[in-house]
């Protein structure tokens, strides 16, 4: 096959492959938790190879370790939702809940982090091709690339101390999100190029333990 026809046959798939993830995207009708309490039925982690001991069942909770750096994410794809999780640190660290994640799976995939840092939840990140509306560059210190996108979180945080629950909403409408803790709303963006994908939480060095998570329609 002549190169042309190769470089088409490969932007026809990629297109097809786009086209067949955004279809696939579920919109929420009903409140469902995707946590079973038994196991991780309905999710992924990665990386693959190193995240077995990562995650774990324990009295009806889901554990994390915090290492290695990836995220446990759902199987389908979701758009227009209202997800909570309420979780706690049993060691002050950094988390998060991605939305609007693509594929392929990385550290970090093209996707939306609404901040679970402790005394940072509500500080929003755009990471790898995801941008947004009024957000701060995020650049490559040695080559000056632009990573991705930072939204800061403007007032004081509402999270509680470490070793209690906190109830952590992310409002995804269209081309916007909203980071709500414990009952407050702590930041907004609009204006984002995502709008759909898969949702995770993040590991990146918190240990944490997760009660529930909640996904419901707008």
């Amino acid at each position: 096959m002549p190169l042309p026809r190769l470089a088409l046959a490969a932007a026809f798939l990629a297109a097809a492959f786009v086209n067949a993830f955004a279809a696939d995207a579920v919109t929420p009708i009903a409140k469902t938790e995707l946590f079973n309490g038994k196991d991780t039925a309905g999710w992924v982690a990665f990386p693959t190879e190193t995240s077995k001991g990562t995650w774990s069942i324990k009295d009806g909770l889901l554990a994390c370790t915090g290492t290695p750096s990836g995220f446990l994410r759902t199987e389908k794809s979701y758009k227009q939702y209202r997800f909570t999780v309420e979780w706690r640190f049993t060691k002050a660290g950094n988390t998060g809940v991605v939305v609007h994640m693509t594929l392929p799976d990385a550290v970090w995939p093209k996707s939306i982090e609404c901040q679970g840092m402790h005394d940072r939840q509500g500080d929003f990140y755009f990471w790898n091709g995801a941008t947004v509306k009024d957000g701060t560059e995020l650049k490559n210190k040695k080559t000056g690339e632009v990573r991705g996108y930072r939204i800061g979180r403007p007032g004081e945080s509402a999270e509680k101390p470490v070793g209690e629950w906190n109830t952590f909403t992310t409002v995804c409408d269209k081309n916007g999100v909203t980071i709500i803790v414990n009952g407050k709303e702590v930041n907004k963006a609009t204006g984002a190029n995502l709008s759909e994908g898969f949702i995770g939480l993040q590991v990146e060095g918190g240990a944490i333990e997760v009660k529930r998570c909640t996904l419901e329609p707008l």
